[in-house]
């Protein structure tokens, strides 16, 4: 796969633009195939899709996505009918376009054949890794609780069209049971996607962040030993919670975490999460980007001893050492409002930088925490693909335009040559605006125009 850069003519003028492209073979001899129109890119834009090319044509094309349009086929669909015109109408308006999207990164990432291979089929009425991308799904596009999925949004969405998954499917029950059912499988899971998403975009390992933060309950969770009350980022002390340790890339793209009791301190989560992070990874020289809230003396020594480097707020006890140099010498901006200083500590081991500035329940809850980290990773997988596409790379704002886009059912009433009468459902797209037209463009995806026909006999 490549980029191609393809000319035409408009107005008199010559207008240049890019399609990824594929050489296959025919019966004429070799050919390229376009696989997406990516339209009118920058050189910064073209240097971000051509390794992305390289890197998918080293492997075998995946097998037809979401992204790929489905191909409608109906012999019927060229034969004369009439229609009667006042009995047209539209119904089973579906949310489309942030479904579509979502299950199409989830596809990109290849989350359905792993899950696939991880979950065997066995007896149950919907496979275990559907049910997966149910739960993902639905926290990519509105965060709730398995009952809202269950009970409001899945029925809202074009995903049955998709899933092949009916809506009396998709129960709480089953959903609880597809958390119990992915729990096991978290570290095979952020193996996978550390490495698709180092196959997608280039990622660096070298300098990894981490971070604590926490999620609270209502209710008791006398069930749940880990749910305690501890320091509340949410401002709910009042509730018990657990904590979780995130370890991310510089591009936010993340790589795995911990769950942690509620009532933990954040500085005694280090060597659990170093360790787990060079299990997974392996024991290499990276960096460590913390804040001062998991700097301790003891932190710092495992580090040095484990030959790795970081970057760590100092604890404010830490910084009297460095009062003499608060004077106003040899301090440089580093952007408005901004200036930082470099401090050498008196054995020479360590630099400190100053800144200043003028401006200042049971195991089920770790599934739910899997579910957000999957519905998070796609988020920062598009953020990823958005740069490449010179969009920026703040999800939202594109998301919230997508999921305009509906899916509903064109009703017409139609009498064949044969005298048969019949009402054709014809479950279509709506057509993007222009706004939303070229944000596809930019992302080189087109959408389908129709998902099915249903027939069944007219009562007229």
């Amino acid at each position: 796969m490549f980029l191609k850069r393809l000319e035409r003519r408009k107005s008199g003028k010559k207008h240049a633009y890019w399609a990824s492209v594929e050489s296959i073979r025919t019966a004429r001899g070799s050919r390229h195939r376009v696989v997406a129109y990516l339209g009118e890119l920058k050189k910064s834009e073209r240097n971000g899709w051509a390794p992305l090319c390289r890197r998918l044509n080293q492997e075998q094309r995946p097998q037809p996505s979401l992204f790929d349009p489905p191909h409608y086929d109906d012999p019927t669909d060229d034969e004369p009918v009439l229609v009667k015109l006042k009995g047209i109408r539209l119904q089973r308006l579906r949310d489309f376009g942030d479904v579509w999207l979502a299950l199409g990164l989830w596809r990109l990432l290849g989350l359905d054949t792993l899950l696939g291979r991880l979950i065997p089929a066995g007896q149950e009425d919907v496979p275990w890794a559907t049910v997966a991308a149910i739960l993902t799904i639905g926290r990519f596009c509105e965060p709730s609780s398995e009952l809202h999925i269950a009970d409001t949004w899945y029925r809202r969405t074009a995903l049955e069209d998709w899933l092949g998954v009916s809506v009396e499917q998709v129960h709480h029950r089953r959903l609880y049971a597809g958390l119990d059912q992915l729990l096991p499988h978290k570290e095979a899971i952020e193996r996978h996607l550390k490495e698709r998403l180092g196959d997608l975009f280039d990622l660096k390992y070298d300098l990894l962040l981490y971070d604590i933060t926490s999620t609270y309950f209502e209710g008791e969770r006398a069930g749940n030993p880990m749910a305690q009350r501890g320091y509340s980022r949410d401002s709910r002390p009042d509730c018990l919670q657990v904590c979780i340790g995130l370890v991310v890339t510089t591009d936010g793209i993340p790589l795995g975490y911990e769950v942690f009791a509620g009532n933990t301190n954040d500085s005694t989560t280090v060597e659990r999460i170093v360790e787990a992070m060079e299990t997974k990874y392996g024991r290499a020289e990276r960096i460590w980007v913390m804040d001062r809230g998991m700097v301790s003396e003891a932190n710092l020594k495992f580090l040095r001893k484990r030959g790795g480097a970081y970057i760590v707020g100092t604890p404010k006890a830490m910084l009297r050492r460095c009062e003499q140099d608060r004077v106003d010498q040899d301090w440089h901006e580093v952007q408005a409002g901004v200036e930082v200083k470099l401090v050498r500590s008196p054995d020479g081991k360590e630099t400190f930088i100053l800144a200043r500035s003028a401006d200042r329940q049971e195991e089920r809850v770790l599934a739910h925490i899997l579910v957000c980290f999957l519905a998070y990773v796609p988020w920062k997988a598009l953020a990823q693909w958005m740069r490449g596409a010179g969009l920026g790379d703040a999800p939202r704002t594109l998301v919230e335009e997508i999921a305009k886009i509906k899916s509903g059912d064109v009703v017409l009433p139609a009498r064949w040559t044969d005298g048969t009468e019949k009402l054709v459902h014809l479950r279509c797209v709506t057509t993007p605006d222009e706004a939303q037209k070229v944000l596809l463009n930019r992302l080189g995806r087109t959408l389908p125009v129709r998902l099915r026909r249903i027939d069944e006999v007219a009562q007229m």
